[in-house]
């Protein structure tokens, strides 16, 4: 038996390994119009970035070693021209010594992929314009960014391939510019998981433009400039496009083979085209979704090489079939992985099917093991039955497992009652008990069986506050942070003790963090009679991304990037670094404003030119450092994720010298009228923060709030008789300050102590004196002191005293004042 494969990468490669294995006696010819075979797409954009190092390292196999290990024939830079059916045989010009021959076949394999879609502007086939589909490609785009050393980049599309190298420019300190025409990235994902995507990208300050796309580039004087949809130009040294793939059905085409819409060959089964002895593998084909059961193309490398296995077994006549495709993809982006598997929303619309949807937070792994981070889970499911239909997970660590797990699942068609069962690998440095998996069934198989009534969070603003109840349970003192507009706090601490309050002829919407405490809520309620109630599902966490600004635009103006910006692009680490770090402070266990101060502590111990690395488990520490470094004049070298932890490499560096004649206030001063422990806690960690910053800060006590200052244990003093009562009566040190609200004789005082300790804040009292050491001003209004009957032998140490006039002459020289009563 003659076989024929034309294309010898992913499908064409393996097709032509397995009938190797199968068949001894067969003569198998691999025409491969390119001079590589077998090369490993999915690396192309790492090898641009350097992560790959060696081209050798993209060639998963050559012509000579399947020459060698398996007598195939392999014929590279031998291109296709034609199908001859009649005569099964196939047209082919071989470029290298520029001569057309004829090549019979017993049977073809069609394994000729997919083509980028080039955009049809003005000015896409300038030779600044990239696309990136084999090894010629990222040669090319590699040469250009070693050589021309491009300060900016415009990438066309934002799929998987166009993010993948977005991160990978960035990393050569390229400043990256995104256009994408839909509403969101990745086209897999629907709108609020990926709003989480856009949070992380503009994160890592690159330029976001959705809705949007480009419809003219013009060179000029060397750069190109981007026209948009929506007026602006984008000015780049090179632009890459990657708004998606075609199937290079050429040859399917001009043989009259069967094609359907989207331009894939339809194949059976079997793999089979309409013709009895042509197959068709890859990206060139179309198969059918195994959720919709409609026809779809996956370019994806895990489905081609399957693919091509099977092929070659049924060709051998092994009567295998291919039971169809779920579209399982994952995506490394900057710190994060996204992954997808199933149908998303829009497919299951379109399908008609009748699904219902769930999200879940967990943490990556046990809370209490160091390293835990967070990990949020969208699960897709019929309405009936509970098949699962689907699943997008977006987080920093464990996330390949949990989609595989899932896939699978779908895969063996078990149900989110399935999901709860499963019992998946436990150990804390792994996952947790439940495992995050479990958890999304739990939800799910809740939500199916009644004992959970959900609604979702583009729902939220289309309650009626006036007449139905938004009721959030988290602590007030998250709700006073920030809360939904219109919605009622009562903890679910305190729900038990409040139903009085919550009105049973209403509808109940509840909401919290994550969706526990909401549960927990929603569970008390309905055990006491409440009808209509329901929770916010994934709660503020899916909630906040979706309704927060999408894009990042305007954030560069191409002539005030400098490859000496003080401020360095992520990823672009000096050289040597790692050697040169002369502190190491692990701040792992703390929450912001933690880690920042302790940035901030050891930046004041050191030397002008040393390097401070600094580890966090906060994923918002990267904002944080970045707008300090930015703030303070000190240099962000470099700032990683390496798995579990957040890394920034800072050096200290000589602030910029200001002019006298115009000198910057930009001093901070806050006036503590209050002697609550929630208002304290409030001016305490604002202060410290502004500290962290390097700004001068003065905190000016007055009245109830110098009780703050007082000492937690008695001071024996003479005092008046009216002294003395006003010392009585009022509450004495920083442990005894009362909640402005909802103390309860003490209870909730001591739950806001034990929330903030469980959560690794610092207490009032840690506050206090981290501001001492870190040179805030805190100064008692001695005018105040008088009136009170307060002595200065009975206020803390580290505290100055002063009058009206020191805070006048701290304001002045300040740009902020708060007044916190």
């Amino acid at each position: 038996m003659k076989v024929v494969i034309v294309g010898g990468v992913a499908g064409g490669a393996s097709a032509a390994a397995r009938l190797r294995r199968l068949d001894e006696k067969a003569q198998i010819i691999m025409l491969e119009k390119g001079e590589y075979i077998s090369y490993a797409n999915c690396g192309l954009p790492y090898y641009i970035g350097g992560v790959i190092k060696e081209k050798e390292s993209l060639e998963v196999q050559t012509p000579q070693k399947l020459r060698d290990k398996l007598n195939i024939d392999v014929r590279i830079n031998s291109e296709v021209k034609s199908i001859n059916r009649e005569e099964k045989s196939v047209t082919v010009h071989d470029k290298a010594h520029d001569r057309t021959y004829r090549e019979s076949y017993d049977k073809l394999i069609i394994s000729t992929g997919a083509e980028p879609v080039k955009a049809n502007i003005p000015g896409a086939d300038l030779k600044k314009v990239f696309t990136l589909r084999n090894i010629p490609d990222t040669l090319r785009i590699k040469g250009f960014v070693d050589t021309n050393k491009p300060k900016r980049a415009l990438l066309i599309g934002a799929g998987f391939i166009g993010l993948e190298v977005a991160e990978n420019l960035a990393k050569q300190d390229i400043s990256v510019t995104v256009v994408e025409l839909s509403d969101h990235v990745i086209g897999p994902l629907d709108f609020e998981m990926a709003s989480i995507v856009h949070q992380h990208i503009k994160s890592k300050n690159v330029e976001l433009y959705l809705n949007d796309s480009v419809e003219s580039i013009i060179e000029t004087d060397g750069r190109l400039d981007a026209s948009l949809k929506s007026g602006r130009v984008i000015t780049s040294d090179m632009v890459m496009m990657g708004i998606g793939v075609r199937p290079d059905n050429r040859l399917a085409v001009d043989a009259k083979l069967e094609v359907g819409k989207r331009g894939g060959i339809i194949v059976d089964q079997y793999l089979k085209t309409s013709d009895e002895d042509i197959y068709a593998i890859g990206d060139v084909i179309e198969v059918e979704d195994m959720i919709t059961k409609g026809r779809v193309q996956i370019p994806l490398a895990g489905p081609a090489n399957r693919q091509g296995r099977m092929a070659a077994n049924n060709i051998t006549g092994l009567g295998e079939k291919y039971p169809g495709t779920l579209g399982t993809a994952i995506v490394k982006l900057f710190d994060i992985t996204i992954a997808s598997t199933g149908s998303n929303e829009r497919t299951l619309k379109s399908a008609g099917i009748d699904y219902e949807k769930s999200y879940t937070h967990s943490a990556s792994h046990a809370g209490y093991y160091p390293g835990a981070l967070p990990m949020s889970i969208k699960l897709l499911f019929a309405r009936s039955g509970g098949a699962l239909l689907g699943a997008q997970i977006i987080g920093y660590d464990g996330v390949d497992k949990r989609i595989d797990v899932i896939a699978t699942a779908i895969y063996a068609k078990l149900t989110t009652y399935d999901l709860e069962k499963l019992e998946l690998a436990y150990a804390p440095p792994y996952s947790s008990a439940k495992d995050p998996v479990n958890i999304a069934g739990y939800v799910a198989s809740n939500i199916l069986k009644g004992d959970l009534e959900i609604f979702h969070w583009d729902e939220t603003d289309s309650i009626d506050t006036n007449k139905d109840m938004l009721l959030d349970v988290r602590p007030q003192e998250e709700y006073e942070m920030y809360h939904i507009p219109g919605a009622v706090n009562i903890p679910v601490t305190l729900i038990r003790k409040k139903l009085d309050d919550i009105p049973k002829d209403k509808n109940i919407y509840i909401y919290c963090n994550v969706g526990l405490n909401a549960y927990l809520a929603y569970r008390i309620l309905k055990l006491n009679g409440y009808e209509n109630v329901r929770t916010l599902s994934g709660s503020l966490k899916t909630y906040e991304p979706a309704l927060m600004e999408q894009s990042n635009e305007d954030i560069f103006e191409y002539d005030r990037i400098k490859k000496d910006d003080e401020f360095v692009k992520v990823g672009s680490a000096e050289s040597g670094i790692k050697a040169d770090v002369d502190i190491e402070v692990d701040a792992c266990a703390l929450q912001c404003p933690g880690p920042i101060l302790k940035v901030y502590e050891n930046i004041q111990k050191m030397d002008y030119g040393q390097v401070l690395h600094i580890t966090a488990s906060d994923p918002g520490f990267e904002k944080d450092v970045r707008v300090w470094c930015q703030s303070t004049g000190n240099r962000l070298v470099d700032f990683k994720f390496d798995g579990s932890r957040f890394n920034a490499y800072i050096k200290k560096q000589l602030p910029e010298k200001r002019s006298s004649e115009s000198p910057d206030k930009n001093d901070k001063t806050i006036i503590v009228l209050s002697g609550d422990l929630d208002k304290a806690i409030a001016s305490f960690i604002i202060a410290n923060g502004a500290g962290a910053m390097g700004r001068k800060v003065t905190m000016f006590f007055t009245f109830w709030g110098l009780n703050v200052l007082r000492r937690n244990e008695r001071v024996k003093l003479k005092k008046d008789f009216l002294s003395r009562m006003f010392g009585i009566m009022m509450p004495r040190g920083s442990k005894r300050a009362k909640l402005s609200q909802m103390s309860m004789l003490g209870i909730g005082d001591k739950l806001i102590r034990n929330i903030m300790k469980k959560n690794n804040v610092e207490s009032l009292e840690g506050l206090i004196e981290m501001a001492i050491r870190s040179g805030v001003n805190i100064v008692a209004c001695t005018m105040t002191m008088d009136l009170m009957g307060i002595k200065k032998e009975e206020l803390i140490e580290g505290i100055e005293f002063g009058g009206v006039a020191s805070f006048l002459g701290a304001a002045e020289n300040s740009d902020t004042s708060l007044f916190i009563s």
